[in-house]
């Protein structure tokens, strides 16, 4: 029979805030053996399936939050931590967006572009297409940095970003 454990492992690593597919691809290649694709299948997969909700509900999320003093205080610390950063992207919107979550450093992913498109009051579909690109940058980026080096993994994320620029830009129209 088929076992889907470890691939269902892969995605939820990749729904969380704090790993993203920034641990769930290295975690799929080194842990469970996935062969590169299917690593970066499933992690796009795990990222995106927040980022869904995140950008379309978001508002509806705060009000909940608010109505209970703890979580309240959690989301307005999240609040403060993307404001600090959000006159950055305020200038370029989407495509600072874009660049935020496609650079796989701690802190900067999927979850909080979502978050700092909500606080710019970006168009929500305009925000997932620069979210969902930002992913793919960041999902080559990692597993290039996995399979063939740091060097030409971050060389080719640039190239790979300035192609998804491009396509955003015509996109977003």
């Amino acid at each position: 029979m088929f076992n889907l454990k470890d691939e269902l492992i892969v995605i939820f690593t990749s729904l969380l805030p704090i790993s993203e597919l920034r641990g769930a691809i290295p975690l799929a290649i080194f842990k469970f053996k996935f062969p590169l694709w299917k690593a970066f299948i499933l992690s796009i997969i795990g990222n995106t399936i927040p980022v869904i909700f995140l950008i379309f509900f978001l508002e509806i999320i705060e009000r909940g939050f608010s109505r209970i003093k703890f979580l309240k205080k959690i989301f307005d610390s999240l609040k403060k931590r993307a404001l600090k950063r959000k006159k950055i992207y305020e200038k370029y919107e989407i495509f600072g967006i874009y660049i935020f979550v496609a650079i796989p450093l701690p802190f900067t992913g999927a979850w909080t572009g979502c978050l700092l498109s909500y606080l710019l009051k970006l168009n929500p579909l305009k925000a997932f297409i620069s979210i969902f690109f930002g992913i793919i940058t960041a999902g080559l980026v990692v597993s290039l940095i996995i399979t063939v080096g740091i060097k030409f993994g971050i060389l080719t994320g640039i190239l790979f970003g300035i192609l998804f620029l491009f396509i955003l830009n015509l996109l977003t129209r």
